[in-house]
């Protein structure tokens, strides 16, 4: 079959292709990318093809400022223009989806969508409110992002930012909703990955001086929060964090809890005795053994070396998980401040959802079955509103319309949580039992 003239130039929408099948939109993208084009349209929905490398194509925001989608050539800039345009248009909050695997660039993604809205909105100069929700980005990062395998700065937890506009479009604050942050991370790692800590974590030596910790070796470190190895972004964070009001008391401690999550990782138990010298004796209980009440009288009974390394494990994950809901109560006391007062009705909002990517290992966690539910989830609510329910209103308008054939993954769906006995249900059970294998 002779390929459609447009399939080898390659078009801006490739709901102009004319050879419309898959290998037809793929092999668009790739003409695209070879020339350096890395966005491409699907009618109202956009393509971005992850370069791997920085492009000089972030600076034209009020290029794109009052134009419709598809006057110009495809573009972040022109999704953020359009939930814009239709929030202030029709006095509709609106939200973005950015979806993809781990790696497609969702954060970037949502950075840049974000980056547009404060330029617009701020018009000359960003005000206060606007650095602030720029400066939550690196804090949120160095906190709950991590190296993966295919990806060195990969989100491990959900994030819904939703901003705030009054009538005149200017931005009043914003929301952070955090999800599902992936603890085990803090205690185990790929094996494919080397070492390598979180950017809060590189300056070790300073932290451990500066608390009078017992001196510890980087090469050493049992337990680190996987991360890039950026030193230089320190300063950074630490920047960002005093424009978010943060104290230098609460820098100071952050640090602490980073010092004291390094130092229990690097506890380990010998049979029912533990090498605890330096911990108080408070918290060595704690680890090593276990009470139970029955008949108001308290049985203590001691843990074996394994049972105390899965109990030190949780004890540090709870303290992440608890420092990462501080953080981003901290930063949304300071975006959300002005409008807390206020009725939510009172303003349009723009919710970027920057969800955590599929990924699929040849042995994958427990968190990894829930992130990859997550994303199925959000496949059907594409699929749901872009096949379903607009062949549905074709059909009750008497368009005449040959349905278009889709994957549904509705049954993966019903098999992991919604029917009676689905997986979830059957781990939660499961993991009731004695002696249950740890997930």
């Amino acid at each position: 079959k002779i390929m459609h003239p447009t399939s080898v130039e390659g078009v801006d929408d490739m709901i102009s292709l004319g050879d419309m099948t898959e290998a037809g939109l793929l092999r668009n993208l790739l003409l695209r990318h070879k020339r350096g084009l890395i966005y491409t349209f699907v009618g109202s929905v956009l393509v971005a093809v992850n370069p791997y490398q920085e492009f000089p194509i972030y600076t034209a925001e009020q290029l794109y400022h009052g134009r419709k989608l598809g006057e110009l050539p495809p573009h972040i800039f022109a999704i953020a223009e359009s939930c814009y345009f239709n929030m202030r248009r029709n006095l509709r909050s609106q939200c973005c989806i950015i979806s993809g695997e781990s790696g497609a660039g969702k954060t970037e993604s949502t950075k840049l969508i974000l980056q547009y809205l404060t330029a617009i909105s701020g018009k000359l100069s960003l005000q206060e409110i606007e650095k602030q929700i720029l400066e939550s980005n690196p804090i949120l990062e160095a906190f709950g992002n991590s190296k993966t395998i295919r990806n060195d700065n990969s989100s491990r937890f959900g994030k819904y930012l939703e901003i705030f506009f009054n009538k005149n479009g200017v931005i009043e604050g914003a929301r952070i909703e955090q999800y599902l942050l992936e603890k085990s991370r803090v205690c185990h790692q790929v094996r494919q990955l080397h070492p390598s800590k979180s950017q809060l974590l590189s300056p070790l030596s300073e932290a451990v001086v500066l608390f009078q910790c017992k001196p510890i070796k980087p090469q050493v470190i049992h337990l680190q929060m996987q991360g890039r190895d950026d030193a230089k972004d320190f300063d950074r964070i630490r920047s960002a964090l005093k424009i978010l009001t943060f104290s230098e008391n609460q820098f100071q401690d952050i640090l602490k809890l980073l010092a004291a999550m390094l130092h229990l990782g690097n506890v380990t138990f010998d049979g029912e005795c533990s090498q605890t010298a330096w911990i108080k004796s408070t918290l060595e209980k704690s680890l090593t053994q276990r009470s139970i009440e029955a008949n108001k009288e308290r049985v203590t009974k001691p843990l074996s070396s394994q049972q105390a390394a899965a109990c030190r494990d949780a004890v540090v994950k709870a303290i992440f998980n608890k420092l990462f809901k501080w953080i981003v109560e901290n930063i949304n006391n300071v975006i959300y401040k002005r409008l807390a007062n206020n009725p939510k009705s009172s303003y349009l909002s723009i919710g970027l959802l920057d969800i955590f990517g599929f990924e699929n290992f040849e042995v994958n966690s427990f968190e990894q079955l829930c992130i990859n539910y997550a994303n199925e989830k959000l496949q059907q609510f594409f699929v749901g509103h872009i096949f379903k329910l607009e062949q549905e209103e074709y059909m009750k308008e008497g368009i005449v319309w040959n349905n278009i054939k889709f994957s549904d993954n509705q049954n993966v769906l019903d098999l992991l949580a919604d029917k009676p006995c689905n997986v979830f249900a059957l781990i939660d059970e499961e993991s009731q039992f004695p002696k249950v294998w740890p997930i």
